[in-house]
């Protein structure tokens, strides 16, 4: 990349966008990095636009002057996303957070990319709708669809890929762009939409979303369920995958990240391999289904230790899977999380699991492993000690083993966290045959190599 004056891009940002352009060294530093554990530097500004426009403008000066733009939603990525370096410019979209409209009979809502999950579903609530979609955490819309993001919900009603129906985007030099549309199905021209949901504003900055939304389900039950052993628990699920069972959620936590929660919040159930399950509909249906599942699940020997058909109870047990990770971070006092995801054939869940187990047993490291495993996707938390180098080190090591386990199996090496600047070495493993075509995508787009540049493909100085 050629050289460039961070004063000169700072200065025409100024002029054109005035106190939207920010450079105090503490809002510079914050900026600087996500929630992983991948390091980042203070960006010579913070840009904070509230409009499509702004953004353009933003864009179009970084591109004059050569300058990396590196956008940013609620920084709560976990693979390196957002981080910037010290000769790019953050663009904090958070300011853009205004729901543009919700087509209630439609079943879409179009919001800006800075709108948090939770800020949609409470404009959503009073049309009956919802937007499940997305992680435990809050985190925007437009982060979200960055990264392709999923979580709890995934297993019924897809990721972000599935529900997102178009978009406006920045361009690299500044072009404004508009994608997809508002019918439930199109077979005009190049899917622009989905070439960009998933790249992590390496080909354009995401500014409005639309998305599907969904009905508010007339019941919903939640179930706790104790189990032997991991095998099992990663076989029930299985089996109840390949029955009739139409399943909205399951999510298997290990015995180190239940006893992590006894300790962090109060939950009281069994010390052992766990699964959480619910099904949702119509109130005949969802008891056919839980009577259906309980059956399957004796069979594995599981045990029901918690139940709740009532939202606000249901709430607080979910609410407890959604503290899994402060939870394992009070294992080691002060301690700092990697958190890796990784995601296999259902077939080929229960064999991953096991492995990812007796990898970090092996290594004495600490670190709970949970999973939304009714799409065979599953994390892995390793609880890091203050400046511990060696065990830093151990982890990524492991860790490493676990996503070169999961692509011998036909698995990728993320389902949900994206690549960021974390694992574009194994993505390009996983995709080898496609990164040509990739790149030459990238360099179509973005000539210069400004857009988030070091994230999602391998760096080869466009």
């Amino acid at each position: 990349m050629a050289e460039t004056s961070s004063d000169a891009v700072v200065a025409a940002l100024t002029e054109s966008l005035g106190d939207l352009v920010i450079t105090d060294p503490a809002l510079r530093a914050q900026k600087a990095q996500d929630r992983s554990y991948h390091p980042g530097e203070p960006p010579l500004a913070v840009v904070r636009p509230s409009s499509t426009e702004e953004v353009a403008a933003a864009v179009r000066i970084c591109s004059l002057h050569n300058t990396p733009v590196v956008p940013r939603g609620s920084g709560t990525g976990l693979e390196g996303g957002s981080t910037t370096s010290a000769q790019s410019i953050c663009l904090d979209l958070s300011p853009m957070d205004q729901v543009i409209e919700i087509a209630a009979d439609d079943m879409y809502a179009k919001v800006q990319a800075g709108v948090m999950k939770s800020s949609l579903n409470t404009a959503l609530q009073p049309h009956g709708l919802m937007f499940p979609v997305g992680p435990g955490v809050d985190a925007s819309v437009g982060g979200m669809t960055s990264t392709s993001a999923s979580g709890t919900t995934a297993v019924s009603y897809g990721t972000l890929k599935e529900n997102v129906i178009g978009l406006t985007a920045v361009l690299a030099d500044g072009t404004v762009v508009t994608t997809g549309g508002i019918t439930k199905k199109s077979s005009a021209g190049y899917d622009l939409t989905h070439l960009l949901v998933g790249a992590e504003g390496t080909l354009g900055v995401i500014t409005e979303v639309t998305v599907k939304v969904h009905p508010i389900p007339e019941t919903a039950q939640v179930s706790i369920w104790s189990l032997p052993t991991l095998a099992a628990a990663t076989e029930l699920v299985v089996a109840a995958l390949r029955s009739s069972l139409r399943i909205a959620r399951v999510e298997l936590l290990d015995e180190l990240t239940i006893g992590a929660l006894a300790d962090h919040n109060g939950m009281t159930f069994p010390v052992a391999p766990t699964l959480m399950v619910e099904f949702e509909g119509n109130d005949a249906d969802v008891a056919a289904q839980f009577a259906q599942f309980s059956a399957l699940a004796g069979t594995y020997a599981a045990t029901l230790a918690d139940q709740a058909t009532d939202p606000a109870e249901s709430a607080r047990i979910w609410q407890a899977r959604h503290d899994a990770l402060p939870a394992s971070l009070s294992l080691i006092p002060g301690s700092t999380p990697m958190i890796s995801d990784v995601c296999v054939p259902i077939s080929r869940l229960a064999e991953a699991v096991l492995a990812a187990k007796q990898d970090v047993d092996e290594a004495g490291l600490i670190a709970p492993i949970v999973g939304h495993v009714g799409d065979g996707n599953f994390h892995v938390a390793y609880v890091l000690p203050p400046e511990d180098v060696e065990t830093f080190e151990k982890a990524k090591a492991i860790n490493q083993q676990v996503v070169a386990r999961a692509l011998e199996a036909g698995g990728t090496c993320t389902g949900e966290h994206g690549i960021g600047s974390g694992k574009v070495t194994s993505m390009a493993e996983e995709h080898a045959s496609a990164i040509p075509a990739m790149l030459a995508i990238k360099q179509a787009l973005d000539p210069q190599n400004i857009m988030n540049p070091g994230k999602v493909v391998p760096d080869t100085g466009l």
